[in-house]
């Protein structure tokens, strides 16, 4: 169906127009850019009509494949609820970024190319397909960093692409051992083929490399808060919301399947990553003063709870993975968000500065309350779901060893509270008591992420309903173990 490419090609076109009618005006093309993120998610709503959201497997369009080389998509249950993710959170980063003026065109354009790639990498049902998105991310992303990024925006820019990119020449290797080996290209036909693999453990772990650097995973996540910190607000929406969410895509789509039999050994270093990722991750970020390096830290640990929940090989351990890389995609971005709209007002992050925001700007207090309580894992929120199910299921499989993960959860409450409790509440602090509120053009990404928040918490049963079968077969191809 051509609709499928219609998921990629729309925003890159909304990318050529940013650039295009940015001559006329900045104001053209922030239009422009919200019209391709608009037309996006109307493409992804015509295709839910044709079942995507139920679990049902929809190819791209036949003349495509058969005219361009390796150019093969495919939408089921894993690449569903992340691609509706990368609609909302690609919408939500371009109304972020609706006062940008320096250069806001090509800004624009590369938040468009960023969602497309992101895309192309959820779609790809070809291997070559995937690593060239897969890599294509990488150029954008660097851009949006290294220009409009804050003080030490080039060293950010430069660790998070030689990070990354290091863990993708690993990958590489594995991704050509693979394809060499079976002599296939197509995801489906290396899976099905994967007994002819030589070196089938050797192959699971150059790929998952790359898979753990993108997550990312302790001790490969030393990228990700400089990246964070330095990115403009709209840059650190997408990594968060998205980019990061390729690296557990990575592992149940291309690392698990190619080489299940790998598990029995790979599943406990994940659950110790997972573990250690989690109390470190929320060690870190008990202790900062940055109120934007305490957010990216937190994804340190909320991506350790995927891990976690990736070792239990289970359908319902992968079913935790899906949702906390749902919900994370929803609540890093708001925290982002509204942090970012406080410096704009304050150029500072510093926590010390701040008191009594609840009283001064009480939507925006309300609104950080409100993620904060989602982050820590409030029962009727997000974030529960997911990492009840993830603690569960790792428990399950390892035992009493997984005790250790409730106190990452302990510190989480901790973290989150202690940020609330010092720039919300309190006696205001004098340079503060002007500070304007958010206004009605502030508030409306800001209540699109809380509904969707509010929604995946009370009803998760909305992304497994999108997943169909696609866990219970992942589950069943690990539990084979060949």
């Amino acid at each position: 169906m051509f609709a499928v490419e219609l998921l990629i090609l729309v925003p890159l076109v909304g990318a050529a127009l940013c650039v295009g009618v940015g001559r006329l005006s900045a104001r053209a093309s922030r239009l422009a850019s919200l019209g391709a993120t608009i037309a996006s998610a109307g493409v992804l709503a015509f295709l839910a009509a044709e079942g995507i959201f139920s679990g049902v497997a929809l190819e791209g369009w036949r003349v495509a494949r058969d005219t361009v080389p390796f150019w093969d998509l495919r939408i089921d249950g894993l690449s569903a609820p992340l691609l509706a993710l990368t609609a909302l959170t690609g919408l939500v980063a371009v109304l972020a970024s609706w006062g940008e003026h320096n250069r806001s065109s090509v800004h624009h354009a590369l938040l468009l190319g960023l969602q497309a790639s992101v895309t192309g990498v959820f779609l790809a049902a070809d291997v070559v397909l995937l690593y060239v998105f897969w890599e294509a991310v990488l150029i954008p992303m660097y851009f949006l960093i290294g220009i409009w990024g804050h003080e030490n925006r080039r060293h950010a820019a430069m660790k998070f692409f030689i990070y990354t990119f290091a863990g993708s020449a690993f990958m590489l290797v594995g991704i050509l051992m693979a394809v060499f080996g079976i002599g296939q290209t197509d995801i489906s036909m290396l899976v099905s083929g994967r007994t002819a693999l030589a070196q089938p453990s050797l192959v699971f772990w150059l790929i998952a490399i790359g898979m753990l650097v993108k997550l990312p995973a302790f001790p490969v996540h030393t990228w990700l808060p400089d990246a964070h910190v330095e990115a403009p607000t709209a840059g650190s929406i997408l990594l968060a919301g998205v980019l990061l969410k390729m690296g557990g895509y990575g592992l149940l789509r291309l690392a698990l399947p190619i080489s299940p039999g790998s598990f029995a050994h790979a599943g406990i270093v994940f659950a110790v990553l997972g573990i250690v990722g989690i109390i470190y991750g929320a060690a870190l970020a008990l202790v900062q003063s940055d109120l934007k390096r305490l957010v990216a830290l937190s994804s340190v640990s909320h991506m350790g709870f995927v891990l976690l929940a990736i070792s239990a090989g289970t359908e319902r351990g992968i079913a935790g993975a899906m949702l906390v890389m749902v919900s994370h995609g929803l609540v890093a971005p708001l925290l982002f968000l509204l942090v970012g709209q406080l410096y704009v007002r304050t150029h500072t992050r510093e926590i010390s500065r701040f008191a009594g925001l609840g009283v001064v700007t009480p939507r925006w207090g309300s609104a950080l309350t409100f993620g904060a309580l989602a982050s820590l894992g409030l029962p009727g929120l997000s974030g529960f779901p997911g990492e009840f199910l993830s603690v569960i299921e790792a428990f399950g499989a390892w035992s009493w060893p997984m005790i250790p993960a409730m106190i990452g959860v302990v510190i989480a409450a901790a973290y989150n509270l202690r940020a609330v409790r010092e720039v919300v509440h309190g006696p205001p602090a004098e340079e503060w008591r002007a500070l304007r509120d958010l206004d009605a053009g502030d508030l409306v990404p800001v209540m699109l992420l809380v509904a969707a928040i509010v929604v995946l918490g009370v009803c998760p049963a909305i992304v497994l309903n999108m997943s169909g079968d696609a866990f219970a077969t992942l589950a069943e191809l690990i539990a084979g173990g060949v």
